[in-house]
């Protein structure tokens, strides 16, 4: 193990458990994310698993706050998270200008407006299988330092080992404890997704660019429209969509 992400390790050992972290890889997750703000003088830090397609298994935030900050990638398909999950490379915003509102015209306006003025984002990959990505977000403009570069890179790698070793020692065809909650959300993702393409006759796609809309519009999570679609409490094929 290289020396800086043994120093990471260290300091994670060091780092406080909150009665809200959790159990399992989620739990140390989190903790990563907390120890990540202080590493990187960063407002706040957040840490997405996803899959092909850029739906999201799970989320870890360094504080509550920056839950609904990380939703609204996935909500609105678009934010920096998913440009790194997409492209393999870093995703490095400095300041939320012009061009950021360009490039995530319903993101970037939105996270402006909670205070954020500067939001960087790190592949989580191995090889070709990519994981998700990590989210370092500040409240001043700025760049990160090359030292601060290197230790975010260094943080995602361990967030990618923490990854690997709590699905290794899973068991065979199970989910890595602390997982299994968000992987079953997913799977409701998904189940939701294929609901409203056979209720709207449109592809996958287009169900799910309806179903951010109507998260977005109802200020949802997109989780909690795809559970009231799965439980038949919401149906696009009628006038309440």
């Amino acid at each position: 193990m290289d020396e800086p992400v043994e120093r990471i390790v260290r300091l994670l050992a060091s780092e406080p458990a909150r009665t809200d972290d959790g159990a399992g890889v989620a739990g140390v997750l989190r903790r990563l994310c907390t120890a990540a703000v202080r590493s990187l003088a960063a407002s706040g830090v957040g840490v997405n698993v996803m899959a092909e397609g850029g739906l999201r298994g799970v989320t870890a935030v360094s504080e509550p706050g920056y839950q609904s900050i990380e939703d609204l990638q996935f909500t609105m398909g678009e934010g920096p998270c998913l440009d790194a999950f997409v492209t393999r490379r870093p995703v490095l915003v400095p300041e939320l200008s012009h061009d950021a509102m360009r490039r995530w015209p319903g993101y970037a306006p939105a996270i402006h407006d909670r205070g954020l003025r500067a939001v960087f984002a790190f592949p989580l990959q191995i090889g070709f299988a990519r994981l998700g990505a990590l989210d370092v977000f500040r409240i001043e403009p700025g760049s990160l330092s090359a030292v601060e570069l290197g230790e975010a890179l260094n943080f995602a790698e361990v967030v990618v080992t923490t990854l690997l070793d709590g699905q290794a020692q899973a068991a065979p065809g199970a989910v890595a404890d602390g997982l299994d909650g968000a992987m079953g959300q997913r799977a409701e993702l998904f189940q939701a997704q294929g609901m409203v393409a056979v209720q709207l006759g449109v592809p996958l796609a287009d169900a799910l660019a309806r179903m951010r809309a109507y998260a977005y519009a109802e200020n949802q999570p997109l989780g909690e429209v795809a559970r009231d679609v799965v439980a038949r409490r919401l149906a696009f094929d009628t006038d309440r969509s």
